[in-house]
């Protein structure tokens, strides 16, 4: 078999993972009071026999107000339990080591679905009202958002509680990783950007104030998650370009992230103040891969690229130059479910046909059996 670092595995604690692709978390706005439907066990199952090494279900969240909107999956209800073990159960059928981003949107909450216009809900729209969001200061977005409250230490409490407990209910849903959202504007990112965390207590103010949060919430977290499972971290790498939160600033929160128990850092970029893209020209291919490089060398944490990673050459090159550890695709395994195994074949790789269930890899045979592709069509 021919040694492609793409399709090597890694073994992280008692984790492991037959190659180096994974599913991005992608919202899907789907869910009706948080709860997993028809839509997420047919959208996600496409991914379980597609060959990856992990998947992640969409940002869930940890509150009701945690969600960025009405369409959000939640996991702060028992109730939710029974819907997402069978998304963890069959990606584990199909060898794919299945993951969970745990969440809440802060100061992002409350917000339309994307093709309804991405905006902060209406107050006086009676089907999907809007709510109360919360921030670690009472500064709004931008100019066309509402001011979150600013939380008080109990806000504080009991939001950490929330993740706590959300991640026990993610072990026994059957989930292997749990990625904690800190990136995009969210909710813990805006504790750390100095854009958004203006405070002068505890959790404000220094390096060390405004990661205290992070870091408690990774502490209850370990405190119910089983120690031989995963805990990854998304991260914005740089706020915005000449302000906010720098690389060298996620470097060294990287560095206390793995102190903390993280083991694995996912390497994304901006959105305090908006779109988590910098900018408003066309992005290039892998345009975040440069972050996940630093970070992953200068912090020594295994990292997840992530950023219009699009071809398996792309991707490879990406991991054979010790770039990232893993990479991380959304938008072409949406348009490509068969992404993995097209890579495999790409790369002439003799048990390519190992990335697709049994009965598709029977027939794919078949065809290349009996098809003449040198033919001219009758």
């Amino acid at each position: 078999m021919n040694e492609i670092p793409l399709f090597s595995s890694l073994s992280i604690k008692s984790i492991t993972l037959r190659n180096r692709v994974v599913l991005s978390p992608m919202c899907q706005y789907k869910a009706k009071d948080g709860m997993i439907n028809d839509w997420h066990l047919q959208h996600y199952s496409r991914f379980a026999f597609s060959g990856l090494g992990a998947a992640f279900i969409e940002a869930t969240g940890v509150l009701p107000e945690g969600r960025i909107g009405h369409g959000c999956t939640g996991i702060w209800s028992d109730d939710h339990i029974e819907g997402l073990s069978k998304i963890a159960k069959t990606f584990k059928e199909y060898n794919c080591v299945s993951g969970i981003q745990l969440a809440h949107a802060g100061r992002k909450a409350s917000f339309l679905r994307p093709w309804d216009g991405a905006s902060p809900i209406s107050r006086d729209d009676k089907k999907e009202p809007a709510w109360q969001t919360i921030g670690p200061s009472a500064i709004p977005i931008n100019e066309n958002s509402p001011v979150p409250k600013e939380m008080s230490l109990e806000d504080i409490n009991n939001v950490k509680q929330a993740f706590k407990v959300a991640a026990h209910r993610a072990d026994k849903a059957g989930f292997d990783i749990i990625e904690i959202h800190g990136a995009h504007g969210y909710l813990l990112h805006s504790f750390f950007s100095p854009i958004s965390n203006q405070r002068s207590d505890q959790y404000g103010g220094s390096f060390e104030n405004r990661i205290r949060f992070a870091r408690e919430i990774i502490a209850d977290i370990k405190s119910v998650w089983p120690d031989r499972k995963l805990i990854f971290y998304r991260l914005s790498s740089i706020d915005a370009p000449g302000e906010g939160a720098t690389l060298e600033d996620n470097v060294s929160l990287a560095k206390v992230l793995k102190q903390a128990g993280v083991d694995v850092i996912d390497c994304s970029s901006g959105g305090i103040t908006g779109s988590p893209v910098l900018t408003k020209s066309k992005i290039i291919p892998g345009f975040q891969v440069p972050y996940s490089e630093k970070i992953k060398k200068e912090a020594d944490i295994s990292t997840m690229a992530v950023g219009a990673i699009i071809d398996g050459e792309q991707a490879n090159n990406i991991v054979a130059n010790n770039r990232a550890d893993l990479v991380a695709m959304g938008r072409e395994l949406l348009a490509d479910t068969q992404w993995v195994y097209k890579a495999a074949t790409h790369f002439n790789l003799e048990n390519a046909k190992d990335y697709l269930p049994d009965s598709y890899s029977f027939y794919l045979s078949r065809r290349d059996e009996f098809l003449d592709r040198t033919a001219k069509p009758a």
